[in-house]
Order: structure tokens, then sequence, then C-alpha cells
């Protein structure tokens, strides 16, 4: 008999102990060697005044296991609590979200029936470091922050996934036509590691325009490789294609463990009424068994899944009278799951066991190259203000006459769009504005500032002078070239 592997299990809150509950019998029935340890997650730990959801001595069993099953968790609204979600991937170095998709037509009703597509996703970084700050009345902030070590592990990662899986083709989605630093980054790395995989098919597309595409014609799509955002939710849509979010897994992977979930929310609104579909959590426990190594059990388990949905028995949020022949609840939906242990699917393609692999391939991605030295040069300051005023040009004309001799006002924007020097009155501003500040020798050379470098105290010196005279400094961010290249964007209409 197989040693039973210890693994992690939160039941989650909601839908979550329901959905749990029988996905552990569904395991127990197909023979899974586990030996589930359970930690207490979610909503009464935050209001336990545990900000992160999570209580300290769960991270005792969660390092130990380095495995974790997780039913959907509630996060209360405001007050100031934190994703659990994030938290744990970020904690646990959980760098890859692998989410695939692909249609069960004709047991399932869907408009794609041709549908398998895969969602590799960036789990770290992104705009969910979520720090955010209230910087004047009208405007607040919040940081997209993107490593170039964080985009080599998730690009390679999807590399890897497409070999070890047989896929043929990559596509990377960002927006780098509007974000040259951050998504340009992500897109840059892509294609330099994409030559070390030149087996792989591969494409980059403009994330709005990849979206629509997914939505329209998902067949014409194998893997998809894209920053954290944009893969939460070009995700959910994919997943939605096949019928409903509540069939998708999902598995975030790391070098030292492994979170598998469902992609769906808690759904309060009908928890504890025996109506939920424990499809999502089940197929995230397929993935957790195809990690563990358990690949027999986890093909043995989705086939008889897909020979319930191929009976047509169906929980409510797929049921469909053209398509279903039974509308169950969460607990018949098991024991009819448990009853087809042994049996493979008539019209649905079975899972071989080898199929069953890893979700996705733990990879210790080295860096592409060795980190060269790169030269660092300040060469001017933005400093953001709060000013009440509306006239950028009475702000720009105050600002001029004291910055003194040895730096000067290049430009002031407001929402990103430049609004002095010649700025246009039709454009709408807030009570945030970028200033931005070069060195005064700086000089033009046609329509190009040749930026210079600008001594530290320089900078000191500029806020000293705007604080003498009543200026609100909100914060600053220095300009930088890296290797002589700008390392900062320009204001729109500059």
């Amino acid at each position: 008999m197989q040693p039973k592997t210890l693994i992690t299990v939160a039941v989650g809150d909601g839908i979550g102990p329901e959905i749990m509950t029988q996905t552990l019998r569904m395991l127990e029935a197909a023979g899974a060697a586990l030996e589930p340890e359970f930690i207490e997650v979610g909503e009464q730990v935050y209001h336990a005044g545990y900000s992160s959801g999570i209580h300290p001595a769960a991270w005792e069993s969660l390092r130990r296991t380095r495995v974790l099953l997780k039913a959907p968790i509630t996060t209360p609204l405001g007050g100031g609590y934190k994703s659990l979600n994030v938290t744990l991937r970020k904690t646990l170095g959980l760098y890859a979200n692998v989410r695939p998709n692909r249609s069960l037509h004709p047991a399932v009703a869907t408009r794609h029936p041709n549908l398998d597509v895969v969602i590799i996703r960036e789990n770290e970084e992104d705009l969910y470091a979520g720090i955010e700050h209230q910087q004047t009345p009208d405007v607040v902030q919040c940081l997209k922050l993107v490593s170039r070590p964080g985009c080599e592990k998730i690009v390679r990662y999807a590399f890897e996934y497409c070999r070890q899986h047989g896929r043929r083709k990559l596509t990377c989605m960002t927006k780098d036509n509007i974000m040259k630093l951050t998504d340009g980054l992500f897109h840059r790395v892509f294609m330099e590691i994409g030559q070390q995989y030149p087996d792989i098919e591969q494409d980059h597309q403009i994330i709005d325009i990849g979206t629509a595409r997914l939505a329209d014609t998902p067949e014409r799509y194998d893997v998809v490789v894209t920053m954290n955002l944009y893969g939460d939710i070009i995700s959910d849509v994919v997943a939605q294609l096949t019928g409903s979010v509540g069939l998708a897994g999902s598995a975030n992977i790391g070098d030292g463990g492994a979170l598998f979930e469902a992609i769906h929310g808690s759904a309060p609104d009908i928890a504890g009424q025996n109506v939920a579909n424990p499809s999502g959590l089940l197929q995230a426990a397929v993935l957790m068994l195809g990690h563990l190594g358990q690949h027999d059990v986890a093909a043995r388990l989705h086939n008889a899944w897909l020979c319930t949905l191929e009976d047509g028995l169906h929980p409510a949020d797929i049921y469909c009278p053209e398509t279903s022949q039974q509308k169950v609840s969460t607990v018949e939906f098991a024991d009819a799951v448990i009853a087809r242990l042994g049996r493979e699917p008539r019209q649905l393609a079975a899972m071989p066991a080898r199929e069953a692999a890893t979700p996705a391939p733990t990879v210790s991605p080295a860096p592409l190259y060795d980190k060269a030295p790169v030269q660092q040069q300040l060469v001017g300051v933005d400093v953001f203000l709060r000013w009440d005023g509306k006239q950028a040009d009475a702000l720009g004309r105050q600002l001029e006459i004291l910055t003194g001799r040895r730096m000067q006002l290049k430009l002031i924007t407001n929402r990103g769009v430049k609004v002095y020097p010649d700025g246009h009155p039709e454009t709408f501003c807030t009570d945030h504005w970028r200033c931005r500040f070069v060195a005064a020798d700086a000089l033009v050379s046609g329509s190009q500032l040749e930026f210079t470098p600008v001594p530290f105290m320089d900078v000191l010196f500029l806020l000293h002078r705007l604080v003498d005279f009543n200026f609100y400094i909100i914060k600053t961010e220095h300009l930088y070239l890296m290797d002589g290249q700008r390392a900062f964007s320009l204001g729109q209409g500059e």
C-alpha cells in the first residue's frame, strides 16, 4: 500500500465546508493516499483580529506539508483586511498560477465545443502587491511593481509547461503599448527567453484584443502567459466559456510548495443549501494528485467526474434542459462520481494517467544571464504636489521663479497628461500635479532633452525651496538613466 502523503486542508467559508467535505469523500473513495491536516483560515480568523486571514500557527502546517488544498474563503469588506489568497501566494513564493480550461461538450452546454486553453499567470507581482495610497483628497494611487526575475521565472515556466504537456503554441499578452516600462519588460523577457524554445510557436498580443479574441474564438489559443491582473481576468473569462467558473480548478506552484483551489468565490448566498457544485475544488484536487505523483488516482477520479457529467447529472450552476438529465445536489453529485469510479467516458476524452502529471513543472529557473553591473545616474526628479488651484500656467510660473539656478522645471502633468508648458484649456485637472525638474544646464537638441547628472544635494535643495514657499509635497520619484538609457516614462503629450 502506498504510504499516505500529509497535506494541509482549509475548509474555507460560505460553501467551502460543503464542497470540501464532498471532495475529500471522493478522494478517499478513489484511493488517494492522503492524510489531511486541517487549518483554520478565512472569515473567522479575520474577525479574531488577524488581518491576513490566517492564524500564525497555521504556517507550521504549511511549511511541514508544502501542499495546501483550499476551499474558497470570504475576505471581509473594508477595515484594511488583506486578501488571504494573495498573502499565501506571495509568502510561500507560489509564482505560477496554472488554470487549465477544456470544453466538456456535449455533456455541458457551451458555445465553444473545441476550447482547450491553459492560462499561466504571474502570481506575485504587478498591481497585486496591494500598495495603495490616498495622496490628495481627489487622488489615490496603486503601485504596479514588475521585476525582471519575476518575469523570467513565469515566462520560462510557461515554456517548460508547453514542452512537458506537448503544447504547440505560447501566447504572451501585455499592454506594453501604454505601460512601456512594466509591461514592456514582461514582453521583452518573453522574446529573450523564447529564443531558447524554437520548437514552440510564439505570439504576442495586446491584452485588450487578446481578451476579445479569447472570448470570441478561444480555439485559436493553446497556452497563454501573462501578468497577474490580466491573468486573473482572462482565466475567469475562459473558464466561464467552458460552461461555468464552477468547473475549473487552479494550481499555484512555487519552488517550495503548492496550493490548489477552485477559482470561484465562497458564494455565501447559497451556503448550507446543498446546491453548490464541487467540481472546481475536485479539479483542483486532481491537479494536486498529479503534483504528488498519484497519477492513476487522478485519472480515475477525473474520468469518473467526466462520466457523471456525460450522464447528465448536473448541479444547478450547469443544469440545462437541453443537456442535463437531472439537477442534483452537492451530495448527490459526489455520490454519482463515486459510483462511477473505474469507468471511462464514452464521448468526452478520457484522461490517461500520464496526462495527470504535475500541472506545471517545478522549475528553479536561473537568471537568463548573469546580472551585469548597471550604471545608474540621477538626472532629475518628479515632485508630486497637492495644489488646489486650477490653472497649470499659474503653478508653472510660480515654480519657475523659485526653483533656483541649479535645477529647472521641465513640465507639469496632471493624471499623466502634460498641462505645462503649452497645455490645453480643455484638459480637466485634479489637485494632484507631477512637476518634473531636471538640471538647469540640460541642453535641448532639436526636440530632445539631453539629460545630465544631478547631484542629490540639488534635489534636496529644491525640496527645501518648495517647502519654504508652502508647497505641499506628496511624494517624489527620482529620474534615472540606466546605462545611459532613459528609465522613466514621458508625460502624455511630452
